[in-house]
C-alpha cells in the first residue's frame, strides 16, 4: 500500500505547522506520531519566543547576543538572518492569533532571561507561550484546504532511490506500514531529550529524524552539544516539569538548602548566567549535599497563579506552595544544538530532503543556545523553506530501491540507556564514562540481524562526537579536559554505508 503527495512534513510542531501553513497553496500531508499537538517539545515551551521587539533592542544586538552565547561555534552570518527575520516572524504569528502578552499601551510585554542584553521574550500568559501558540496554529492548520493532517502515525525510515534521493518515507500506524512518496521531504521532528533519563522533553522526542537521516548519509554536526536546563523541578517526574528561567528574570534566586545564594561564586552575572554554567552549578551543589532550589518566594510570591500558572500548578501537584516555599531543581536535557546540517532554507545535504527546528543544526546555536531562541529558530527557517518550496514545480519521485525497515528498542533497553546516557554523556562528561557508554552501544547494534533502530543511531553519533572533542565548550564539559581549545571547530559525521560513523 502506498500513498502519493506533494510535500510531506514528518512532525506537527511549531516548525512543521508554520511551515504547513506558509506552503499555501502548495498542498503538503503533515505527519504526527499522537494527536496533533500532543507529543511536540514546542507545545511545552514555558519562555516564549526572542526577537528584538522593542525600540530599545535592534537585531544587531540581539544576533550579538547570540553569537556571545554560543561559545565561538555561531555561525554570525545566521545569527544576523535570524535576529532580522525574526520580528516579523513573530508578527505572522500575532496575524495567526497567538494571544502574546501585551502592556496597557498596547505594546508587547517582553521578558528578560539569561544572557540576554535586554527584555526581548514575548510571552503569552506568563509561562503557557507554547501551549498558546501550538493552539493557534492548530485551529487554522486543521481548516486549511492545502494541509492533511495524518495523527497517530509514525516514520519508520525514509524512502530513498538509487540515486540518492529522498522520496518519501515508510509510515506505520492503526497496524499498518506503507509508504508516503512525495516529491520533496521534510523532518520536523524534534530533539533528543526522551533518550536521556531526566528531561523536559515529551518521551517521543528520541533523535528517530536525526538517525533516520544520517543512515542514509545526510551530514550530522555537533550532535554532542546537549544543553541541560538548570531549573527542571526536582520532584521525580518522568518528564520533569520545568520552572523557567523568566522567574529568575523576575528576580528569583537559586539557593542552597540552607537559604544560601550560590551563583555568584560560579559567575559574576549570577543567576542570569549562560545555561551552561548554571546547569553545572545546579549539579555541583545537588552533588555536594547542600542540594540546589528556586527560591521566587519573594521575587514572584502571590503572583505565582497569574503570572506563572504552569509552574505553579507542578509545584502544588507534588505538595511545594512557591508562593512560600523554594522550588528544589536540578538539570534535566532540554535541547539539542546539533542535528542534521541544514542550509539557509532548510535544505539538507541530501536531494530531496529538508530539515527544520530542533532536528536540524543551523550553525545559529553554537555550543549554546540562547535562551528562547529555539522557537524563533523554528518560524524562521520553516518561513525560508516554504519560500523556496513554493518557488518549486513538483517533481514526481520514483523509489527504486531496497526498503530500511529499522528495528525496534524494547522497553528495558530503552530504560537502561536512558539512565546511562544521564550518567555518562550528562553535564559533567569524561573519557572513560564515554568510552564505556560507547562499547555497551556497539554490543547492543550487534544484536540486531540488520536495521538497528534510528535512536541507537543517534546515541552513537552524540557519543562519538563528544570523545572526539578534547576540550570544553559551552554546553559540552569534561572533567579531564576543562580548557578551550582556541581552535573553534565544527563536529561533522557521517554514517557510511557499512554502519561505520566518520567524523570529517
Amino acid at each position: 500500500m502506498s500513498k502519493n503527495c506533494d510535500v510531506l512534513i514528518i512532525g506537527a510542531g511549531l516548525a512543521g505547522l508554520f511551515l504547513a501553513l506558509k506552503l499555501a497553496p502548495r498542498k503538503c500531508v503533515v505527519l504526527s506520531p499522537a494527536p496533533v499537538g500532543n507529543a511536540a517539545s514546542s507545545a511545552w515551551a514555558q519562555g516564549g519566543i526572542a526577537a528584538a521587539l522593542s525600540k530599545a533592542d535592534s537585531p544587531e544586538l540581539h544576533a550579538k547576543d547570540t553569537i556571545n552565547a554560543g561559545a565561538g561555534l555561531v555561525d554570525e552570518v545566521v545569527a544576523n538572518l535570524v535576529a532580522h527575520e525574526g520580528p516579523q516572524r513573530v508578527y505572522n504569528l500575532l496575524e495567526y492569533g497567538v494571544p502574546f502578552d501585551k502592556k496597557e499601551n498596547g505594546e508587547l510585554a517582553l521578558s528578560l532571561e539569561a544572557a540576554h542584553s535586554l527584555p526581548r521574550v514575548a510571552r503569552v500568559a506568563g509561562d503557557l507561550a507554547g501551549r498558546e501558540i501550538m493552539k493557534s496554529l492548530i485551529a487554522l492548520a486543521t481548516k486549511a484546504e492545502n494541509i492533511e493532517i495524518i495523527e497517530n502515525h509514525t516514520a519508520l525510515s525514509l524512502l530513498q532511490n538509487s540515486n540518492g534521493q529522498i522520496c518519501g518515507a515508510i509510515i506505520k500506524g492503526d497496524g499498518d506500514v506503507f509508504h508516503i512518496n512525495a516529491s520533496q521531504t521534510i523532518l520536523a521532528t524534534g530533539g533528543i531529550g526522551g533518550l536521556y533519563a531526566v528531561t523536559t522533553n515529551p518521551m517521543q522526542s528520541r533523535g528517530q529524524g536525526l538517525g533516520m537521516a544520517a543512515r542514509c548519509g545526510a551530514m550530522i554536526a555537533d550532535p554532542e552539544f546537549v544543553q541541560f536546563h538548570p531549573t527542571a523541578i526536582n520532584i521525580g517526574k518522568d518528564p520533569a516539569p520545568l520552572a523557567s528561567e523568566a522567574l529568575r528574570g523576575e528576580g528569583a534566586d537559586l539557593v542552597d538548602r540552607f537559604g544560601v545564594p550560590f551563583m555568584k561564586k560560579y559567575h559574576e552575572l549570577g543567576n542570569l548566567a549562560p545555561r551552561d554554567i548554571v546547569a553545572r552549578a545546579v549539579f555541583t551543589e545537588n552533588h555536594s549535599g547542600k542540594r540546589a532550589f528556586l527560591d521566587a518566594t519573594k521575587a514572584i510570591g502571590d503572583e505565582f497563579p497569574n503570572h506563572f500558572p504552569t509552574v505553579f500548578a507542578s509545584c502544588m501537584d507534588a505538595n511545594i506552595d512557591p508562593r512560600i516555599q523554594p522550588i528544589p531543581v536540578t538539570p534535566a536535557v532540554h535541547y539539542h544544538m546539533g542535528g542534521i546540517v541544514a542550509d539557509m532554507w532548510g535544505k539538507t545535504t541530501l536531494q530531496g530532503l529538508s530539515a527544520i527546528g530542533e532536528c536540524s543544526s543551523t550553525g545559529l546555536h553554537g555550543a549554546n543556545r540562547l535562551a528562547s531562541n529555539s522557537l524563533l529558530e523554528a518560524i524562521v527557517f520553516a518561513g525560508r523553506c516554504a519560500e523556496r518550496l513554493k518557488g518549486q514545480e513538483t517533481e514526481d519521485v520514483k523509489f527504486d530501491a531496497p526498503e530500511i525497515i529499522p528495528e525496534v528498542m524494547d522497553k528495558t533497553n530503552q530504560k537502561a540507556f536512558r539512565m546511562l546516557m544521564s550518567a555518562d554523556l550528562g553535564v559533567v562528561r569524561n573519557k572513560n564514562d564515554m568510552t564505556r557508554l560507547e562499547h555497551l552501544l556497539a554490543d547492543y547494534a550487534e544484536t540486531f540481524d540488520k536495521w538497528i533502530p534510528n535512536e541507537l543511531i543517534t546515541m552513537q553519533l552524540m557519543v562519538k562526537a563528544a570523545i572526539a572533542r578534547k576540550e570544553s565548550r559551552g554546553s559540552h564539559f569534561r572533567s579531564d579536559f576543562t580548557q578551550l581549545d582556541t581552535n573553534a571547530r565544527h563536529s561533522y559525521l557521517l554514517v557510511e554505508d557499512e554502519g561505520n560513523i566518520k567524523i570529517l
